[in-house]
């Protein structure tokens, strides 16, 4: 039986223990005017500074609370998909649970998504945050994703957004790819909304950004790329190296024939026999290198191209 439930809010935290209550009221207060049937999945990461235990007391008071703790530190990417499991919403809407994003803007991205919209990303136009360390990295890293997939997301690092549920059914969720939903849902021609949302300091606690996360962002949006890009070529594009190989074997192997008959006192033969294994041994490589992508591919969890291409197919539908 289909769920009546609108929208499931899932807050992956880590060590906010000050932030948690603070934050969960604040949800509860910005939904009361709204009718909107929800309920609320906080993940709790790991966390060993009562963080647990501080959203498991609040469970008495929100009764359409649930908590999801998982057993050690696993990342903000994990966190989300272990919510994004149990959630029952018809569309999800994530945010953080350092209270730098509001609440308040809960209500008014559920009512964009309702427009017809696959995803609605939240801008954070005007950021409260380090400009050293985040700001910074933040514009470096959303340029470089710009230009890498040729879309115009002006924030892919903003977690406040709202996703319907039966796109995130059909995305892996690993590293940091939560970060790059937005550019792949772009890439399959899913319609998306960006607004700009409010952005408040941090209050409590310490932040779990480091420019680590910035390298993997990149590093998974360099394969989501190459994945697409290559994927419907013959053994994932290696195919054309290794004929382009297999020819200057054959080449050398004939020039290096027909030298040696000509005036085989005079011609050097273990060059020529060197230069023809060479390229017949890079030949061989790369038929195997793009055998085993292939392979990985078609029997893997990650296909990216039939993702999309599903994404691609239902985008229309409500």
């Amino acid at each position: 039986m289909q769920s009546d439930l609108e929208i499931s809010i899932v807050i992956p935290v880590f060590n906010e223990v000050e932030s948690v209550p603070v934050l969960l009221d604040r949800i509860v207060k910005s939904m009361q005017d709204s009718q909107i049937n929800y309920e609320i999945i906080l993940i709790d990461d790991g966390s060993d500074d009562g963080t647990l235990q501080e959203a498991l007391n609040k469970m008495a008071s929100i009764e359409n609370l649930s908590v999801v703790s998982l057993k050690r530190n696993f990342g903000q990417t994990i966190a989300l998909s272990a919510g994004f499991r149990v959630a029952r919403g018809r569309f999800i809407i994530t945010l953080d649970g350092d209270l730098q994003n509001d609440p308040a803007d809960i209500p008014i991205l559920y009512d964009k998504i309702k427009e017809g919209y696959d995803l609605v990303l939240g801008w954070r136009k005007n950021r409260k945050d380090g400009r050293l360390l985040r700001i910074i990295p933040s514009v470096v890293a959303n340029w470089m994703i710009r230009k890498l997939a040729g879309s115009d997301i002006k924030d892919n690092g903003c977690a406040l957004r709202a996703i319907k549920k039966d796109i995130l059914k059909k995305l892996p969720l690993y590293s940091e790819m939560h970060r790059l939903l937005p550019t792949i849902i772009k890439l399959a021609g899913g319609r998306i909304a960006q607004i700009e949302v409010r952005h408040h300091p941090r209050k409590y606690g310490k932040s779990k950004y480091g420019i680590s996360r910035a390298y993997k962002v990149l590093l998974d949006m360099i394969a989501i790329k190459l994945v697409i890009s290559r994927a419907n070529y013959p053994l994932f594009g290696f195919g054309g190296w290794a004929f382009l190989f297999l020819t200057g074997f054959l080449v050398t192997s004939l020039m290096g024939s027909s030298a040696y008959f000509r005036n085989p006192d005079q011609f050097p033969m273990v060059i020529a026999i060197g230069t023809s294994m060479i390229f017949i041994v890079l030949a061989f490589i790369l038929v195997f290198v793009g055998f085993v992508a292939d392979l990985v591919y078609r029997t893997g969890d990650l296909k990216i191209f039939d993702i999309i291409y599903g994404i691609g197919k239902n985008v229309s539908k409500d």
